[in-house]
Formats: C-alpha cells, sequence, structure tokens
C-alpha cells in the first residue's frame, strides 16, 4: 500500500532585511508554512527580538501530499491593525524531493519573499528534510542494534554485504550511473 503523503521536516532558521510599508520590521514577525492545496499548514512562534533580521530556528512537522508541488511560506507580523502578510515564497517540491541528495538528508534553502504587489521584501532561510519510512530501515544483522538507510546489495555476501549506492557521474554530453 503507497502512502498519499510525504513527511517534512521544515526548519524555519531566519529572515533578512524584512520590510513593512518601506520600513524595517522592529518585531513580532511569524512564519507560516502550508501545503499547495492549503489543507495544512504550521506556524512558527513570533520572534520578539530580532527585528529586520529575526531568528526563529524552529521545527515545523508537515504532511505534504504525494501530488503536491510546492510549499508556501508566508512571513507575517502582528501590527495595531491585526496580523499582517508581508513577504510569501513559493519553494517547488523538487528543490527538496530527487535530485542527489538522498532522502533524510536536510536542504539547506533560501529565497527571495515577494510582497502582495510582487516586489522584493526580505529573505527566508529554511531547512527542509524529508522523513524516511520506516521500512526502508534495514538492519546489517539480527544482533546488531546499528541500522542502515536503504536496501541491501545482491550478489556475493562474503564481504560483508552492505548498501548499493548509485552516484550519477557527468561524463562528456551524456550521463551513466555506476
Amino acid at each position: 500500500m503507497a502512502a498519499n503523503f510525504r513527511t517534512l521536516e521544515i526548519t524555519v532558521i531566519s529572515a533578512e532585511n524584512l520590510q513593512l510599508d518601506r520600513k524595517p520590521i522592529k518585531t513580532n514577525a511569524s512564519v507560516t508554512v502550508r501545503t499547495d492545496t492549503n489543507s495544512q499548514f504550521r506556524t512558527t512562534d513570533r520572534d520578539t527580538e530580532g527585528g529586520a533580521y529575526p531568528r526563529w530556528n524552529e521545527k515545523l512537522v508537515l504532511d505534504l501530499p504525494t501530488h503536491s508541488k510546492s510549499i508556501t511560506v508566508e512571513v507575517q507580523c502582528k501590527t495595531a491593525y491585526g496580523v499582517r502578510t508581508f513577504g510569501t515564497a513559493m519553494v517547488p517540491a523538487s528543490d527538496f524531493v530527487g535530485a542527489y541528495v538522498p532522502e533524510g538528508y536536510p536542504h539547506f534553502l533560501s529565497y527571495r519573499l515577494r510582497d502582495y504587489k510582487g516586489e522584493r521584501n526580505g529573505v527566508i532561510n529554511i531547512s527542509v528534510r524529508m522523513k524516511v519510512p520506516e521500512m526502508y530501515a534495514c538492519a546489517s544483522s539480527t544482533t546488531s542494534s546499528q541500522s542502515r538507510k536503504g536496501f541491501p546489495a545482491a550478489g556475493n555476501h562474503s564481504f560483508g554485504g552492505g548498501v548499493a549506492i548509485g552516484v550519477p557521474v557527468w561524463y562528456g554530453a551524456y550521463q551513466k550511473n555506476y
């Protein structure tokens, strides 16, 4: 049975050069991360000290449907008139799914924030890690507490077995996997 979602650990690290009405913000910035289907979202606590350069270093866990193409990161600030979104970034799922980094490893990403007019309004720094399902973990032996990720290599087990790893090598105008 295939899972209908992937679990993401998104660490909202910090932001830079945040402005509200072309003036640096003073306090109370928070971040909301949501899926492209808007079915799920998580929000950080407010940073009360960082001003235009807030730091959260807060981990948010979010279930991303397998058909999702992106997540949205919104930076908000509490003002006298309520909570106001002043920067948004769309993060394509292709930036943290697949590629050359194995699942389970963190991707450190920075994105330009845009305000509601589409103008630049700071930068958000995040880390995204896709949690690997437990069914992919295999123990090296029944008595060992050490586990490895991946699938056991086929063939001669006289060399201790192990995990098969394909490393992409760029060779001329085409790519080969060895």
